[in-house]
């Protein structure tokens, strides 16, 4: 087995940094995921999201959320609620300068 010269984080922050299309999917997968169910799969990559773009305590900042109430509700046992999730989405979608919509399939 082959050893892994950078951590994941590192590499999806690398990855973000130089591609703002890649930004922009990762951003709207974690979105998407959580529409559709998948709350462990969509709290996951809007944490590997928040990681590479703003980090937790500038999201604390701009959300009025502890920093560790963040960390935890994007954890794999976390529960965010719908007016903390909705807070961060909407400061993500500021930040990135994304805008996204639903529509129907």
């Amino acid at each position: 087995m082959m050893a892994l010269t950078r951590s994941f984080k590192d590499t999806v922050k690398a990855r973000v940094t130089r591609d703002p299309v890649f930004k922009q999917a990762l951003l709207t997968e974690g979105v998407n995921a959580l529409l559709e169910g998948d709350v462990d799969t969509g709290k996951a990559v809007l944490r590997d999201y928040i990681n590479a773009t703003v980090g937790f305590e500038t999201l604390s900042i701009f959300t009025g959320t502890p920093t560790k109430s963040l960390m935890r509700m994007f954890g794999p046992r976390g529960n965010p609620n719908a007016t903390n999730l909705f807070a961060v989405i909407g400061f993500l979608q500021r930040s990135s300068g994304v805008t996204l919509e639903v529509h129907a399939a």
